[in-house]
């Protein structure tokens, strides 16, 4: 399977600028190719082929005056925007044939010089690991790197990020063979909300951390602060700046919130339920702030990948399940409730209920049974899991993997060991 690791990068001055010059010669290579591949399609219909895309746009376009800075940069980052081109295109076919799961993908637009992030990626080419830790890119040098910690094999590409604050961060791809944990018999069934993180069956209770309402009052004054400067002045851009940092200190410190949950939750059970909420349609109704701050979609997300890597099953239940309106002891349906109504009596058997724990149990027991009678599924709990979840590659393509099995590599060379 596919991993990716990431890495703060602290290029130099002039490797800042060396930086800025690649990013903008891999952004006018796919712009220009975009442009030729509509022209043909609107002309004729047809497909100009990439090795015809490639001699265009980079060889042939070198020999021009208009052109002929392309050369001072790395050709591997001008290819691998071509492949980037070429990778939306087919995105965008498979989403049409339904090939594609998820939303539907649009055409490939043209990229802007004033976009808050710019990345361009090198192949296997274009960089090398040096013996003393640092990177070196492709007519750029060798950039420090912040390692905390090393890679578990030797990256097959990596992508170059500037991020709206400022920093530059360098993403290692790397294939390595599944860790699979030890079997444990605990299955666990998670109720997500907004007053409560998550409700478990075990009835243990997660608290929602809240990052972005707890830091709001400083992102307003920063967002107050850049209203009041002039666009276009350096003033200006510093302002946005340090609003840019405000939000990126808030998506760091929940991203490492949801890994560690995340991690603890697939180390202590070997099933975990969830239920498929419309993460969508919330978002965009009166609490869609607080959607958003949750996190939801990226917490199911981390879950995924990591029991993919580590050997453990989630399933997630349909969304038409009335986990709140059931009555985890019994099963009679009581209806549906208002949500400030937290505690319920049943109807039938007279057992009080804690909303949220009751739904719990109740997604639990459905997803035990909607894994167990599946086709070739155990017939009774108790017994080992079947299947697994699917493999994904982190932060690049969710379904490429690797099914051939070869020995993990000790490091990659040149990664002080930590």
């Amino acid at each position: 399977m596919h991993l990716r690791y990431s890495f703060r990068l602290y290029p130099t001055g002039g490797q800042r600028l060396a930086l800025a010059r690649t990013f903008g010669c891999a952004r006018v290579v796919y712009n220009d190719a975009l442009a030729l591949r509509r022209a043909a399609w609107k002309a004729d219909g047809s497909r100009i082929p990439t090795g015809a895309l490639a001699k265009a746009v980079i060889t042939d376009a070198k020999r021009t005056e208009a052109r002929s800075w392309l050369g001072s940069v790395s050709v591997d980052a001008l290819q691998s925007s071509l492949r980037d081109l070429d990778t939306a295109y087919r995105n965008f076919f498979d989403s049409l044939s339904g090939k594609r799961q998820g939303r539907p993908v649009g055409l490939p637009r043209f990229k802007s010089k004033r976009d808050a992030r710019q990345s361009l990626r090198f192949s296997r080419n274009g960089f090398r690991i040096r013996s003393n830790g640092k990177l070196n890119l492709a007519k750029i040098g060798d950039v420090r790197v912040k390692w905390s910690r090393p890679l578990p094999a030797d990256p097959s590409s990596v992508t170059v990020v500037l991020d709206p604050s400022g920093r530059y961060h360098a993403g290692f791809v790397v294939d390595v063979e599944p860790e699979y944990l030890p079997e444990v018999d605990a299955e666990i069934g998670i109720d997500l909300g907004l007053t409560t993180y998550a409700v478990l069956s075990d009835g243990s209770v997660i608290d929602n951390p809240r990052f972005l309402r707890k830091a709001e009052r400083g992102l307003k004054a920063a967002q107050r602060e850049l209203s009041r400067k002039a666009k276009g002045s350096k003033n200006r851009a510093k302002a946005r700046e340090k609003v840019a940092r405000a939000h990126a200190k808030v998506a760091d410190t929940r991203k490492d919130w949801l890994h560690k949950q995340t991690t603890r939750i697939i180390r202590e059970n070997q099933a975990i339920f969830l239920e498929d909420l419309n993460v969508r349609g919330l978002a965009r109704g009166r609490l869609a702030k607080s959607v958003h701050d949750a996190g939801w979609a990226a917490f199911r997300l981390l879950l995924e990948e990591k029991a993919a890597r580590y050997g453990r099953t989630v399933h997630v239940v349909d969304r038409a399940f009335p986990s709140s309106q059931l009555c985890s002891q019994c099963g009679h349906r009581d209806g549906p409730k208002p949500l400030h109504v937290r505690q319920w009596a049943c109807g039938s058997c007279g057992v009080l209920h804690d909303r949220d724990l009751n739904a719990a149990r109740n997604i639990l027991a459905a997803g035990r049974a909607d894994r167990l009678n599946a086709c070739g599924g155990p017939v009774r709990p108790g017994v080992a899991i079947p299947r697994r979840a699917r493999s994904v590659e982190t932060g690049t393509h969710r379904n490429a993997g690797r099914t051939g099995r070869r020995p993990r590599a000790a490091g990659a060379a040149g990664i002080p060991a930590l």
